[in-house]
């Protein structure tokens, strides 16, 4: 299993990047604004999320981590068990 940790202001950065990109291209699909002005606000939204994929993919692979599901297990300690401790009483 893979878990991906990432810090707050990474986490920030991904999110920011996939809504420009996202914000950008529904606006270069939408009829509300003026078309010039929602080509040019659209185009650079979208190149802003485009130029920002490579950098927060890389920092999103970095932060992957593998579970260790292959434990090494000792032969000689199975079967084994352990004395009780200070503290292991029943309540």
């Amino acid at each position: 299993m893979k878990s991906v940790v990432l810090s707050l202001p990474t986490f920030a950065f991904v999110v920011g990047t996939r809504a420009a990109l996202a914000a950008g291209i529904g606006l270069l699909l939408a009829d509300k604004l003026p078309a010039a002005r929602r080509r040019s606000i659209g185009a650079a939204l979208v190149a802003i999320g485009a130029a920002t994929t490579v950098p927060a993919a890389l920092s999103v692979g970095r932060s992957v981590r593998r579970s260790r599901a292959a434990v090494h297990r000792d032969r000689r300690l199975v079967g084994a068990f352990r004395f009780p401790r200070k503290g292991d009483d029943d309540v």
